[in-house]
Protein backbone atom coordinates (compact mmCIF):
# COMPACT_ATOMS: atom_id res chain seq x y z
CA UNK A 1 0.00 0.00 0.00
CA UNK A 2 1.13 3.36 -1.25
CA UNK A 3 0.07 6.21 1.12
CA UNK A 4 0.56 10.22 0.68
CA UNK A 5 1.53 11.23 4.19
CA UNK A 6 -0.54 14.32 5.84
CA UNK A 7 -0.46 15.98 8.94
CA UNK A 8 -3.74 14.85 11.26
CA UNK A 9 -5.81 17.32 13.08
CA UNK A 10 -8.86 19.37 12.32
CA UNK A 11 -7.58 20.66 8.74
CA UNK A 12 -9.23 19.19 6.21
CA UNK A 13 -7.04 17.09 4.27
CA UNK A 14 -7.04 13.57 2.29
CA UNK A 15 -4.64 10.58 1.62
CA UNK A 16 -4.64 8.84 -1.79
CA UNK A 17 -3.54 5.34 -0.68
CA UNK A 18 -3.46 3.05 -3.56
CA UNK A 19 -4.28 -1.01 -2.27
CA UNK A 20 -4.94 -4.09 -3.53
CA UNK A 21 -6.29 -4.99 -7.06
CA UNK A 22 -5.81 -1.30 -8.13
CA UNK A 23 -8.35 -0.32 -5.78
CA UNK A 24 -7.90 3.83 -4.34
CA UNK A 25 -8.75 4.48 -1.15
CA UNK A 26 -9.62 8.06 -0.04
CA UNK A 27 -9.11 8.66 3.38
CA UNK A 28 -10.92 11.74 4.52
CA UNK A 29 -10.07 13.31 8.02
CA UNK A 30 -10.30 16.99 9.84
CA UNK A 31 -13.29 19.37 9.45
CA UNK A 32 -14.14 19.95 5.51
CA UNK A 33 -16.17 23.36 6.28
CA UNK A 34 -16.27 26.04 3.28
CA UNK A 35 -14.56 28.87 5.38
CA UNK A 36 -11.62 26.85 5.13
CA UNK A 37 -8.58 25.75 2.67
CA UNK A 38 -9.81 22.22 1.32
CA UNK A 39 -7.72 19.96 -0.91
CA UNK A 40 -7.86 20.55 -4.78
CA UNK A 41 -9.83 18.30 -6.70
CA UNK A 42 -7.68 18.48 -9.17
CA UNK A 43 -4.46 17.29 -7.58
CA UNK A 44 -6.53 14.98 -5.96
CA UNK A 45 -7.95 13.57 -9.38
CA UNK A 46 -4.23 13.71 -10.68
CA UNK A 47 -2.97 11.45 -7.86
CA UNK A 48 -5.12 8.78 -8.57
CA UNK A 49 -4.19 8.79 -12.27
CA UNK A 50 -0.98 7.96 -10.92
CA UNK A 51 -1.92 4.28 -11.61
CA UNK A 52 -2.15 3.12 -14.99
CA UNK A 53 -5.15 1.45 -14.57
CA UNK A 54 -7.84 1.86 -11.54
CA UNK A 55 -10.25 -0.93 -10.81
CA UNK A 56 -12.80 1.12 -8.26
CA UNK A 57 -12.71 3.80 -5.83
CA UNK A 58 -13.45 3.76 -1.90
CA UNK A 59 -13.50 6.11 1.15
CA UNK A 60 -12.39 6.09 4.78
CA UNK A 61 -13.94 8.37 6.59
CA UNK A 62 -13.15 7.57 10.10
CA UNK A 63 -10.75 10.71 10.91
CA UNK A 64 -13.51 12.80 9.06
CA UNK A 65 -14.30 15.78 11.46
CA UNK A 66 -17.43 18.34 10.92
CA UNK A 67 -18.14 18.89 6.90
CA UNK A 68 -20.49 20.89 5.01
CA UNK A 69 -21.34 21.45 1.43
CA UNK A 70 -17.63 22.07 0.80
CA UNK A 71 -17.30 18.19 0.98
CA UNK A 72 -20.20 17.40 -1.40
CA UNK A 73 -18.50 19.78 -3.70
CA UNK A 74 -15.23 17.40 -3.26
CA UNK A 75 -17.09 14.54 -4.25
CA UNK A 76 -19.78 15.26 -6.49
CA UNK A 77 -16.34 16.37 -8.73
CA UNK A 78 -14.88 12.81 -8.08
CA UNK A 79 -18.09 11.16 -8.79
CA UNK A 80 -18.98 12.80 -11.74
CA UNK A 81 -15.31 12.21 -13.31
CA UNK A 82 -14.99 8.69 -11.96
CA UNK A 83 -18.84 8.33 -13.98
CA UNK A 84 -17.02 9.68 -17.21
CA UNK A 85 -13.97 7.20 -16.75
CA UNK A 86 -16.17 4.40 -15.68
CA UNK A 87 -14.81 3.61 -12.45
CA UNK A 88 -16.91 2.41 -9.99
CA UNK A 89 -17.15 4.38 -7.06
CA UNK A 90 -18.01 2.61 -3.47
CA UNK A 91 -19.50 5.34 -1.29
CA UNK A 92 -20.25 2.77 1.68
CA UNK A 93 -16.96 4.34 3.90
CA UNK A 94 -19.06 7.77 3.51
CA UNK A 95 -21.28 9.14 6.46
CA UNK A 96 -24.82 8.10 6.16
CA UNK A 97 -26.13 11.77 5.69
CA UNK A 98 -23.50 12.35 3.01
CA UNK A 99 -24.52 9.20 0.99
CA UNK A 100 -27.79 10.32 1.03
CA UNK A 101 -27.27 13.82 -0.42
CA UNK A 102 -24.53 12.52 -3.18
CA UNK A 103 -27.32 10.24 -4.26
CA UNK A 104 -29.49 13.04 -4.60
CA UNK A 105 -26.92 15.15 -6.52
CA UNK A 106 -26.29 12.07 -9.01
CA UNK A 107 -29.88 11.20 -9.16
CA UNK A 108 -30.09 12.86 -12.58
CA UNK A 109 -27.05 12.80 -15.07
CA UNK A 110 -25.75 15.56 -16.64
CA UNK A 111 -26.47 14.79 -20.61
CA UNK A 112 -23.29 15.96 -22.53
CA UNK A 113 -24.58 16.08 -26.27
CA UNK A 114 -20.91 16.81 -27.73
CA UNK A 115 -22.28 19.66 -29.47
CA UNK A 116 -21.72 23.11 -29.13
CA UNK A 117 -25.11 25.19 -29.06
CA UNK A 118 -23.85 27.60 -31.88
CA UNK A 119 -23.06 24.64 -33.92
CA UNK A 120 -26.60 23.53 -34.10
CA UNK A 121 -27.81 22.90 -37.82
CA UNK A 122 -29.90 24.87 -39.87
CA UNK A 123 -32.68 22.78 -40.03
CA UNK A 124 -32.53 22.03 -36.37
CA UNK A 125 -33.54 25.27 -35.58
CA UNK A 126 -35.96 25.49 -38.29
CA UNK A 127 -38.01 22.72 -36.78
CA UNK A 128 -37.92 24.09 -33.44
CA UNK A 129 -39.03 27.76 -34.61
CA UNK A 130 -41.39 25.07 -36.38
CA UNK A 131 -42.63 23.86 -33.31
CA UNK A 132 -42.76 26.56 -31.16
CA UNK A 133 -44.71 28.97 -33.86
CA UNK A 134 -47.01 25.83 -34.18
CA UNK A 135 -47.24 25.74 -30.32
CA UNK A 136 -47.94 29.40 -30.13
CA UNK A 137 -50.46 29.25 -33.02
CA UNK A 138 -52.18 26.53 -31.20
CA UNK A 139 -52.37 28.75 -27.72
CA UNK A 140 -53.35 31.83 -29.86
CA UNK A 141 -56.54 30.06 -30.81
CA UNK A 142 -57.74 28.31 -27.93
CA UNK A 143 -57.56 31.73 -26.48
CA UNK A 144 -59.41 33.48 -29.20
CA UNK A 145 -61.82 30.79 -29.12
CA UNK A 146 -62.36 31.01 -24.96
CA UNK A 147 -62.55 35.21 -25.62
CA UNK A 148 -65.49 34.55 -28.12
CA UNK A 149 -67.70 32.00 -26.14
CA UNK A 150 -66.84 34.75 -22.98
CA UNK A 151 -68.50 37.39 -25.15
CA UNK A 152 -71.15 35.16 -26.20
CA UNK A 153 -72.25 34.67 -22.24
CA UNK A 154 -72.49 38.50 -22.55
CA UNK A 155 -74.89 38.67 -24.69
CA UNK A 156 -76.71 35.92 -23.60
CA UNK A 157 -76.63 38.11 -20.01
CA UNK A 158 -74.86 35.16 -18.26
CA UNK A 159 -70.89 36.69 -18.14
CA UNK A 160 -69.65 36.81 -14.80
CA UNK A 161 -68.15 40.21 -14.30
CA UNK A 162 -68.19 43.60 -11.92
CA UNK A 163 -69.72 46.12 -13.73
CA UNK A 164 -67.80 48.78 -11.81
CA UNK A 165 -64.33 47.05 -12.88
CA UNK A 166 -66.30 47.44 -16.48
CA UNK A 167 -66.34 50.85 -15.79
CA UNK A 168 -62.77 51.61 -14.32
CA UNK A 169 -61.61 50.27 -17.44
CA UNK A 170 -63.67 52.43 -19.60
CA UNK A 171 -61.51 55.65 -17.50
CA UNK A 172 -58.08 54.36 -18.09
CA UNK A 173 -58.92 53.19 -21.58
CA UNK A 174 -60.38 56.78 -22.30
CA UNK A 175 -60.69 59.96 -20.46
CA UNK A 176 -56.86 59.18 -18.95
CA UNK A 177 -55.93 58.05 -22.43
CA UNK A 178 -56.83 61.85 -23.99
CA UNK A 179 -53.55 63.81 -23.53
CA UNK A 180 -50.93 60.92 -24.93
CA UNK A 181 -53.40 60.73 -28.11
CA UNK A 182 -53.82 64.56 -28.44
CA UNK A 183 -50.47 65.35 -28.70
CA UNK A 184 -49.44 62.49 -31.16
CA UNK A 185 -52.69 62.79 -33.58
CA UNK A 186 -52.03 66.93 -33.88
CA UNK A 187 -48.16 66.37 -34.76
CA UNK A 188 -49.68 63.33 -37.28
CA UNK A 189 -52.22 66.05 -38.73
CA UNK A 190 -49.30 68.31 -38.57
CA UNK A 191 -46.49 66.14 -40.28
CA UNK A 192 -49.20 64.51 -43.02
CA UNK A 193 -49.92 68.49 -44.02
CA UNK A 194 -46.06 69.76 -44.12
CA UNK A 195 -44.86 66.80 -45.85
CA UNK A 196 -48.08 67.32 -48.29
CA UNK A 197 -47.84 71.53 -48.65
CA UNK A 198 -43.97 70.71 -49.42
CA UNK A 199 -45.20 68.59 -52.72
CA UNK A 200 -48.05 69.84 -53.60
CA UNK A 201 -46.80 74.08 -53.79
CA UNK A 202 -44.97 73.20 -56.62
CA UNK A 203 -48.06 72.26 -58.36
CA UNK A 204 -50.05 75.18 -56.96
CA UNK A 205 -52.30 73.11 -55.27
CA UNK A 206 -51.84 73.99 -51.96
CA UNK A 207 -55.67 73.78 -51.26
CA UNK A 208 -55.50 70.20 -51.64
CA UNK A 209 -53.73 69.63 -48.37
CA UNK A 210 -56.84 70.18 -46.75
CA UNK A 211 -57.98 66.61 -48.94
CA UNK A 212 -54.59 64.54 -47.92
CA UNK A 213 -55.06 65.23 -44.01
CA UNK A 214 -58.39 64.61 -44.04
CA UNK A 215 -59.36 62.14 -45.79
CA UNK A 216 -55.87 60.51 -44.26
CA UNK A 217 -56.29 60.69 -41.11
CA UNK A 218 -59.83 59.97 -41.06
CA UNK A 219 -59.75 56.52 -43.00
CA UNK A 220 -56.07 55.07 -41.91
CA UNK A 221 -53.91 57.86 -39.98
CA UNK A 222 -56.01 58.38 -36.78
CA UNK A 223 -57.03 55.01 -36.06
CA UNK A 224 -54.02 53.32 -36.57
CA UNK A 225 -51.79 55.35 -34.50
CA UNK A 226 -54.80 55.21 -31.59
CA UNK A 227 -54.14 51.71 -31.57
CA UNK A 228 -50.80 51.90 -31.74
CA UNK A 229 -50.73 54.47 -28.67
CA UNK A 230 -52.80 51.76 -26.81
CA UNK A 231 -51.57 48.95 -27.25
CA UNK A 232 -48.06 50.52 -25.35
CA UNK A 233 -50.37 52.12 -23.02
CA UNK A 234 -53.18 49.88 -22.42
CA UNK A 235 -52.40 46.87 -23.99
CA UNK A 236 -48.37 46.57 -21.77
CA UNK A 237 -50.90 47.43 -18.82
CA UNK A 238 -53.47 44.43 -19.17
CA UNK A 239 -50.36 42.39 -19.95
CA UNK A 240 -49.08 43.12 -16.37
CA UNK A 241 -51.86 42.82 -14.24
CA UNK A 242 -52.40 39.67 -15.28
CA UNK A 243 -49.34 38.43 -15.21
CA UNK A 244 -48.90 39.86 -11.76
CA UNK A 245 -52.18 37.73 -10.91
CA UNK A 246 -50.54 34.56 -12.32
CA UNK A 247 -47.61 34.90 -10.26
CA UNK A 248 -50.05 36.01 -6.85
CA UNK A 249 -51.73 32.77 -7.90
CA UNK A 250 -55.00 35.20 -7.76
CA UNK A 251 -55.69 33.47 -11.32
CA UNK A 252 -55.83 30.05 -9.73
CA UNK A 253 -57.79 31.45 -6.59
CA UNK A 254 -60.71 32.61 -9.07
CA UNK A 255 -60.97 29.05 -10.73
CA UNK A 256 -60.80 27.50 -7.11
CA UNK A 257 -64.10 29.68 -5.96
CA UNK A 258 -65.64 29.27 -9.62
CA UNK A 259 -65.10 32.20 -11.41
CA UNK A 260 -64.42 32.32 -15.14
CA UNK A 261 -60.95 34.08 -15.83
CA UNK A 262 -62.22 35.05 -19.00
CA UNK A 263 -65.57 36.38 -17.80
CA UNK A 264 -64.02 38.33 -14.62
CA UNK A 265 -60.82 39.80 -16.02
CA UNK A 266 -60.92 39.41 -19.76
CA UNK A 267 -64.41 40.65 -21.07
CA UNK A 268 -64.48 44.19 -19.05
CA UNK A 269 -61.06 44.69 -20.53
CA UNK A 270 -62.59 43.40 -24.32
CA UNK A 271 -65.63 45.20 -24.03
CA UNK A 272 -63.94 48.60 -22.16
CA UNK A 273 -61.43 48.94 -25.25
CA UNK A 274 -64.05 47.62 -27.96
CA UNK A 275 -66.31 50.75 -27.10
CA UNK A 276 -63.34 53.55 -26.47
CA UNK A 277 -61.59 52.85 -29.70
CA UNK A 278 -64.14 54.52 -31.70
CA UNK A 279 -64.58 57.45 -29.36
CA UNK A 280 -60.38 58.01 -29.87
CA UNK A 281 -60.28 57.31 -33.09
CA UNK A 282 -63.33 60.00 -33.82
CA UNK A 283 -61.14 62.57 -31.72
CA UNK A 284 -57.89 61.96 -33.01
CA UNK A 285 -59.80 62.32 -36.35
CA UNK A 286 -60.34 66.26 -34.70
CA UNK A 287 -56.84 66.96 -33.78
CA UNK A 288 -55.81 65.56 -36.37
CA UNK A 289 -57.25 67.85 -38.72
CA UNK A 290 -56.75 70.78 -36.93
CA UNK A 291 -53.24 69.80 -36.97
CA UNK A 292 -53.43 70.18 -40.80
CA UNK A 293 -55.25 73.26 -40.76
CA UNK A 294 -52.44 74.79 -38.24
CA UNK A 295 -49.77 74.18 -41.02
CA UNK A 296 -52.62 75.15 -43.78
CA UNK A 297 -52.83 78.54 -42.22
CA UNK A 298 -49.58 79.35 -40.96
CA UNK A 299 -47.18 78.00 -44.01
CA UNK A 300 -49.95 78.45 -47.41
CA UNK A 301 -51.32 81.56 -46.34
CA UNK A 302 -55.15 79.76 -47.05
CA UNK A 303 -57.78 81.18 -44.65
CA UNK A 304 -59.74 79.13 -41.91
CA UNK A 305 -62.88 79.32 -44.28
CA UNK A 306 -61.55 77.73 -47.37
CA UNK A 307 -59.60 75.21 -44.96
CA UNK A 308 -62.86 74.05 -42.72
CA UNK A 309 -65.02 74.70 -46.41
CA UNK A 310 -62.30 72.03 -48.63
CA UNK A 311 -61.84 69.54 -45.53
CA UNK A 312 -66.21 69.69 -45.20
CA UNK A 313 -66.47 69.19 -48.98
CA UNK A 314 -64.16 66.18 -49.01
CA UNK A 315 -65.18 64.50 -46.06
CA UNK A 316 -68.18 62.27 -46.59
CA UNK A 317 -70.25 59.95 -43.34
CA UNK A 318 -68.76 57.01 -45.40
CA UNK A 319 -65.21 57.73 -44.34
CA UNK A 320 -66.00 58.31 -40.74
CA UNK A 321 -67.75 55.21 -40.86
CA UNK A 322 -64.86 53.09 -42.03
CA UNK A 323 -61.96 54.53 -39.98
CA UNK A 324 -64.45 53.84 -36.79
CA UNK A 325 -65.06 49.88 -38.37
CA UNK A 326 -60.70 49.77 -38.31
CA UNK A 327 -60.72 51.24 -34.70
CA UNK A 328 -63.07 48.55 -33.27
CA UNK A 329 -61.15 45.57 -34.70
CA UNK A 330 -57.91 47.33 -33.29
CA UNK A 331 -59.34 47.90 -30.12
CA UNK A 332 -60.31 44.25 -29.62
CA UNK A 333 -57.09 42.99 -31.08
CA UNK A 334 -55.20 44.95 -28.24
CA UNK A 335 -57.76 43.76 -25.81
CA UNK A 336 -56.65 39.97 -26.95
CA UNK A 337 -53.64 40.19 -27.42
CA UNK A 338 -52.58 42.14 -23.99
CA UNK A 339 -55.00 39.83 -21.77
CA UNK A 340 -53.37 36.75 -23.86
CA UNK A 341 -49.73 37.81 -22.70
CA UNK A 342 -51.02 38.28 -19.54
CA UNK A 343 -52.39 34.63 -18.56
CA UNK A 344 -49.83 33.28 -20.63
CA UNK A 345 -47.32 34.92 -18.46
CA UNK A 346 -45.15 32.07 -16.18
CA UNK A 347 -44.59 32.79 -12.21
CA UNK A 348 -41.84 35.44 -11.92
CA UNK A 349 -41.08 39.28 -12.25
CA UNK A 350 -38.68 38.46 -15.19
CA UNK A 351 -41.91 36.52 -17.07
CA UNK A 352 -44.16 39.22 -16.35
CA UNK A 353 -41.77 41.67 -18.02
CA UNK A 354 -41.36 39.31 -20.88
CA UNK A 355 -45.35 39.21 -20.63
CA UNK A 356 -45.85 42.84 -21.12
CA UNK A 357 -43.11 43.04 -24.33
CA UNK A 358 -44.52 40.20 -25.76
CA UNK A 359 -48.33 41.91 -25.87
CA UNK A 360 -46.90 44.79 -27.26
CA UNK A 361 -44.75 43.52 -29.97
CA UNK A 362 -48.11 41.01 -30.73
CA UNK A 363 -50.52 44.00 -30.63
CA UNK A 364 -48.63 46.38 -33.30
CA UNK A 365 -48.30 43.15 -35.20
CA UNK A 366 -52.03 42.49 -35.14
CA UNK A 367 -52.96 46.16 -35.91
CA UNK A 368 -50.75 46.21 -38.80
CA UNK A 369 -51.68 42.88 -40.48
CA UNK A 370 -55.44 43.89 -39.52
CA UNK A 371 -54.96 47.19 -41.25
CA UNK A 372 -53.17 45.64 -44.46
CA UNK A 373 -56.32 43.09 -44.79
CA UNK A 374 -59.36 45.57 -43.89
CA UNK A 375 -57.84 48.19 -46.79
CA UNK A 376 -58.06 45.65 -49.02
CA UNK A 377 -61.40 44.57 -48.57
CA UNK A 378 -62.21 48.38 -48.95
CA UNK A 379 -60.41 48.71 -52.03
CA UNK A 380 -61.79 45.44 -53.57
CA UNK A 381 -65.63 47.07 -52.39
CA UNK A 382 -65.00 50.12 -53.76
CA UNK A 383 -65.18 51.93 -50.81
Amino acid sequence: MNDIDADNGNQPDLQVSYLENNIVSLRLQGNWLMNQEVPSEKDTLSQILRRATVQSIQFDTQMLGKWDNRLLIFLRTIFLWADQQGIPVKPEGLPQGVQGLIRLATAVPIKDTGQDPEETSLLSKIGDVSVKVTESSAETLEFIGETFLSLARFLRGKAQFRMVDLWSFIQQAGAEALPIVTLITFLMGVILAFVGAVQLRQFGAEIFVADLVAIGMVREMAPLMTAIIMAGRSGAAFAAQLGTMMVNEEIDAFKTMGFSPMDFLVLPRLLALSLMFPLLALYADFMGIFGGTVIGITMLDLSFTQYFEQTRAVLTLTHFALGLIKAVIYGALVAIAGCMRGMQSGRSASAVGSATTSAVVTSIVWIIVASAITTMIYSVLGV
